[in-house]
């Protein structure tokens, strides 16, 4: 199998995982073909990661063993079509495109193509990232593991049936907004309090990463480490019950729900 990357699509996660392949040594500037739209960009590309950066997807394709698509999904099926021909029964083909079902891919494919599906989520920018992953209808395992193994250098990847592809969209890709949010509640209370806007980020950005680290490190449960905080009378067991009162865990429920509802519609929408 040929070690040769093919990255259409030089955007954000694009060139996330041209850093992540590079950074890991799992690949030489020599094994990674990338491509970009803006002549800008390719330069940028080129520069910054010393790989051949090309304006053809065509021609990028050429010896590679695994492809992968980074565009947006709106531009997929052009894509798709642009590179039919020229796709070989032994390349793989990854689509890290949001809502595109491998059914969708493989439609504007040669019969038998090897397609790969995953979801990313935004960590994936700083390899903190996790990926769900599934293959369709002709992909071997050796494809889904070549694709895992990619998406590794981003992050953690977990691989599922594709109708769980929306849930994994609702949670994981969705995921950071919410903690975000989180976050930006937490900020708005500091301030109120008194707290100066840097101090006050810097305190719930830490406890956040640190909170993360505790439950995936440390591999303690949420309730777990809910627990260990909370005092019996204290001001955490004051703080949950107001919490608790708010609704704050059915909202997250129907919220997640929600997201993953809104996939399935964007998914059959793209895959129509």
């Amino acid at each position: 199998m040929s070690t040769r990357i093919a990255i259409i699509g030089g955007g954000r996660l694009g060139e996330s995982m041209l850093r992540g392949f590079l950074s890991s040594g799992w690949r030489t500037t020599d094994d990674l073909v990338v491509t970009a739209r803006r002549p800008e960009r390719l330069a940028e590309l080129h520069e910054k990661y010393g790989v051949i950066a090309e304006s053809s997807n065509i021609a990028a394709l050429k010896g590679a063993g695994l492809v992968i698509v980074a565009v947006k999904p709106q531009d997929m099926e052009a894509v798709l079509e642009e590179i039919s021909a020229e796709l070989t029964p032994a390349q793989t083909l990854l689509s890290v495109a949001a809502g595109v079902t491998t059914a969708s891919i493989e439609a504007h494919l040669p019969p038998g193509a090897r397609v790969v599906r995953a979801m990313p989520n935004a960590p994936a920018l700083v390899h903190e990232g996790i990926a769900g992953i599934c293959g369709g209808h002709d992909a071997r395992e050796e494809d889904i593991a070549l694709a895992a193994d990619a998406l590794g250098h981003l992050g953690a990847v977990v691989r599922v049936a594709e109708y769980d592809m929306d849930a994994v969209t609702a949670l994981s890709g969705s995921g950071p907004a919410y903690f975000a949010l989180l976050a930006e509640a937490m900020i708005e209370a500091g301030l109120l309090l008194g707290l100066s806007r840097e101090v006050s980020t810097q305190l719930v950005v830490q406890t956040m990463f640190g909170s993360a680290l505790l439950l995936r490190d440390e591999g303690l449960h949420p309730v777990e480490l809910r627990e260990n905080v909370t005092s019996p009378g204290g001001t955490t067991t004051r703080a949950i019950r107001e919490l608790e009162r708010s609704g704050v865990r059915a909202a997250f429920l129907n919220a997640i729900t929600a997201a993953t509802e809104r996939s399935r519609e964007l998914s059959e929408r793209v895959s129509s």
